[in-house]
């Protein structure tokens, strides 16, 4: 680039007076074109005659142009009317220009990330000719609703144009508490989803639980599986743990589920947790085949020497693992006993006759059955508390059962569910440990089962699956989410190399005796620094999504929507229910104080 010439220091005080020039005629032009418009309008309606075109006349000597104008007139028409239109002229000019400050600091031209035609396959156009391929009976529908074509994860920053994920994406979301990633991302997609949802979480009031109980409800059936009462719901269903559980390989699932919820991915592999797993399989094997209730596990675990669950399985043929359930009955006592209690503590949620009553059969309650959900429009709430050993594998094996029947109904249904499964596991890595989770994703999206796993930070994934295994969900998910509060310094920095870097071009100025010379160069430059993604203002997240540059998403709260109100009001609704049964239940009555006297 050929060297600038150089500036003068002499012309700076004629810029100076140049610039307060054009300030006055800024304001001098349009006011006086202004005051004869309005002199000439104020004029015809007190009876005198328009005036010729003389804007500057009109703003500095009224009177020649309306000689016959009353002072008052003049005063109003080619003064005050045309000022006050000029000052509210330079106010709305004022607002727009901040508004527009105020959305490029926010990321509205954050250079290098996506714009609207970066990520096509994402916006309304694509996804809703992808939905009719991928579902049949949206074929022959001409206008398709939004809700029909994909989740809703946002709109692309300073745009109006809406961000969806398709019915066959998979999807990770990583964002810190209060962030948005429930308001935000879980709610609206559970309210707009067209067929079944499965939601698991560790809270209720305030929460997905309430926000959406009262829609879903008149969509389908809503159940709740609330075991250690979060949200004080009543036992209206029970679900056999044990259906699934008929084959070795199933009950191996059932068992491992009891081993994830205990312990952290690292200890799956030491010796008393992988037996003590095994031992709680075969069990689960002998009461699924005998079609017991799961809590006839824990008498056997009780009694080693009870020989029931080996006479089960040599009557259904299981000779081997019942040779190994007898070895480990008849090994040495230090090692049985190590290895039962192993499983004991795996499995001591079922102790509780209050949670056992959800997966036992009881009178009057009707059964759960995941193979009829995924065919329905019901809604599936799992709730737990953080840390709830047995209680939570309970939820991840209900989880895991609905998704596996999803698998099997979709094999039978062409390969695809149509309306497909919404999943949505928030708190994933608390209450939701499927420890094969990151294998399932590789096929989940293709059988039109959707899951939305929600984790607070990228470690809260490796604590659970491990690294490897965290590595392989990331991975696997096409669509991921981040959100605001990432504070892991690693994870912001893979980040930041993920998002790539941009020119941005620096200039430099260099002096000589013959004058000064400017030149311009490009260099590289993150496009989000690990500062700038742990400081993502509240309300906004990136999506990375395969094959597609990262965008920056405004996030849609279901309290922004218009039917807001209506959706506040049953959200308050429920969770007086739910405080109101929360007192009910513990306030002591008379039996709690015996007989009167």
């Amino acid at each position: 680039m050929p060297p600038a010439s150089p500036p003068s220091r002499s012309t700076n005080g004629y810029d100076l007076v140049l610039r307060l020039g054009l300030g006055v005629l800024a304001v001098v032009v349009p006011l006086s074109h202004l005051a004869w418009l309005c002199g000439n309008l104020t004029a015809r309606l007190t009876g005198s005659a328009w005036a010729p075109y003389q804007p500057g006349t009109a703003l500095f000597h009224p009177d020649r142009l309306w000689p016959t104008a009353s002072d008052t007139t003049l005063l109003l028409g080619a003064r005050i009317v045309p000022a006050s239109l000029l000052m509210t002229i330079g106010a709305a000019g004022v607002v727009l220009w901040l508004r527009h400050r105020i959305r490029s600091r926010t990321g509205k031209k954050t250079p290098g990330l996506a714009k609207a035609r970066d990520i096509e396959p994402l916006m309304a156009q694509a996804t809703a000719a992808k939905a009719r391929s991928l579902r049949p009976t949206l074929k022959e529908t001409k206008r398709l609703d939004a809700r029909d074509t994909g989740v809703l994860l946002g709109n692309l920053q300073g745009t109006r144009h809406e961000v969806r994920m398709g019915f066959e994406d998979v999807a990770v979301a990583i964002m810190a508490p209060r962030s948005g990633k429930t308001t935000g991302l879980a709610i609206p997609a559970i309210l707009a989803a067209p067929g079944p949802v499965l939601l698991t979480s560790n809270k209720a009031g305030g929460d997905a639980y309430t926000a959406t109980l009262a829609a879903r409800a008149t969509a389908g059936r809503t159940w709740s599986m609330d075991p250690q009462q979060i949200a004080h719901a009543e036992r209206a269903m029970w679900w056999n743990p044990l259906a699934d559980a008929t084959t070795l390989d199933g009950a191996g699932r059932l068992a491992g589920h009891f081993l994830a919820a205990s312990v952290d991915a690292s200890a799956h592999g030491d010796f008393w947790s992988k037996a003590g797993s095994n031992v709680l399989s075969q069990l689960f094997l002998a009461a699924a085949l005998d079609q017991r209730p799961i809590t006839d596990v824990m008498q056997w675990l009780a009694f080693p020497a009870d020989r029931t669950p080996l006479d089960i399985l040599r009557d259904h043929g299981h000779t081997a693992v019942a040779a190994q359930l007898k070895g480990t009955v008849e090994g040495p006592p230090e090692t049985r006993d190590g290895i039962y209690e192993t499983a004991r503590q795996y499995a001591a949620a079922l102790l509780d006759n209050k949670i056992a009553a959800w997966v036992t059969p009881q009178q009057d309650v009707p059964e759960f059955t995941p193979a009829a959900f995924v065919t329905s429009n019901d809604s599936l709430y799992l709730l737990s508390k953080d840390g709830g050993g047995g209680a939570s594998a309970l939820i991840a094996a209900c989880a895991d059962s609905v998704m596996r029947a999803a698998t099997a109904q979709a094999e039978r249904a062409g390969g695809r569910l149509d309306p497909p499964l919404l999943a949505i596991l928030d708190e994933a890595a608390n209450v939701c440990k499927i420890s094969d989770l990151p294998d399932l994703y590789s096929h989940l999206g293709s059988r039109g089962i959707i899951p939305i796993t929600i984790l607070q930070s990228y470690r809260q994934g490796q604590k659970v699956w491990g690294e490897a295994g965290m590595d392989a969900l990331w991975s696997a998910a096409t669509i991921k989410v981040i959100g605001s509060g990432i504070d892991d310094p690693d994870f912001a920095d893979k980040l930041s190399r993920l998002i790539g870097d941009h020119d941005v071009p620096t200039t430099s100025t260099s002096r000589s005796e013959s004058g000064t010379s400017t030149s311009v160069s490009m260099r590289q430059e993150r496009i989000l620094p690990a500062d700038a993604i742990r400081a993502l203002p509240k309300g906004t997240a990136l999506v990375l999504a395969t094959g597609l540059r990262a965008a920056m998403l405004t996030l849609r709260p279901w309290y922004t929507e218009p039917d807001a109100d209506d959706l506040a009001a049953a959200s308050a609704r429920e969770s007086k229910a739910i405080t109101a049964r929360a007192i009910a239940k513990h306030t002591p009555t008379q039996a709690d104080f015996g007989p009167a006297a």
